[in-house]
């Protein structure tokens, strides 16, 4: 039985850990030949090395257009052409807020979270045409969608994706390129250590705290790992979602459903503790109120 993905060749930033590395090892397993493009290079030779007829390793900063562009081409050279790219480099940004927001930290974050996609995207294009069509993936986050899951400049950039996304899937639709984004909530990667400063060795380490807190804050009781986004990517790379494009999926535990009283009978309501009802005082109130219809 063949894979999603037989045949096709990736291109996936920010490759060599976390989210990326998952998604090579996933796309791979499903057919898929990578240019695993990061700034990891040793991280880049092991795969090369454990992957040795599927990945090349492509040394990226997405913010270097060369970089990219090199990247896109390497998938062209070694592989015969493109058909996916996964836009998935980033990091925490900018740790400022409004009052000591700087320029310099402001165009440093949105370097990375989006002038770098758009970039990709601008390179992957020629390459997918040739091949007469694509798909191209772009990492947002909820911190996208509602305020307090991230950093000012962060959350802003990763808005930008997810509009962005729909813009080029707008134009690159009708030619045969499907754009589409992936929001990811709380998962187990080393993006929020390194987002406050940590050595990248402790970094990682802060990925195992995550997915021990993960499953107590989030309708879903499980940990959010690199595999669940992973999952995600293949569906949106694969032909499964061939009419699919110019939208995000949410892939957070339900962290944003509600807040936590929306999903847990044990928080009380912010409505009802403003009126003084506790959780068990509701509860009656729901019982006698379910009693009294019976009755009738």
């Amino acid at each position: 039985m063949g894979g999603r993905l037989d045949g096709k060749v990736a291109v996936v930033t920010g490759a060599c850990s976390g989210i990326g590395l998952g998604t090579v090892e996933l796309f791979v397993a499903q057919g898929a030949r990578v240019v695993a493009a990061d700034l990891q290079a040793e991280k880049g030779a092991i795969l090369e090395r454990r992957f040795p007829d599927a990945v090349r390793f492509s040394r990226c900063d997405v913010t270097v257009e060369d970089d990219i562009a090199a990247a896109v081409g390497l998938a062209t050279q070694a592989f015969g052409g493109l058909d996916i790219l996964f836009n998935n480099a980033g990091h925490g940004g900018a740790p400022n807020g409004v009052a000591d927001m700087t320029g310099a930290a402001w165009d440093a974050t949105f370097a990375v979270l989006l002038r770098g996609p758009v970039l990709g995207m601008k390179h992957a294009l020629p390459a997918m045409m040739a091949r007469g069509g694509g798909s191209i993936i772009n990492t947002a986050s909820i911190a996208g969608l509602q305020a307090g899951f991230g950093p000012l400049a962060y959350s802003s950039a990763k808005a930008a994706v997810i509009h962005m996304t729909r813009c080029a899937a707008a134009e690159l639709s009708p030619l045969g390129v499907r754009v589409n984004a992936i929001c990811p909530g709380l998962i187990a990667t080393s993006i929020f250590g390194a987002s406050i400063g940590l050595p990248r060795e402790v970094a990682d380490q802060m990925a195992a705290r995550v997915a021990e807190v993960g499953p107590k804050i989030q309708p879903i009781a499980k940990a959010g790992l690199p595999d669940d986004i992973a999952a995600a990517a293949l569906y949106l790379a694969s032909d499964d979602s061939a009419f699919v494009s110019g939208t995000h999926i949410v892939v957070d535990g339900g962290i944003t459903i509600g807040p936590r009283s929306s999903w847990d009978v044990r928080t009380p309501s912010p409505i009802l503790a403003a009126m003084g009802v506790s959780p068990e005082q509701a509860q009656a109130m729901r019982e006698a109120m379910i009693a009294g219809q019976a009755a009738e």
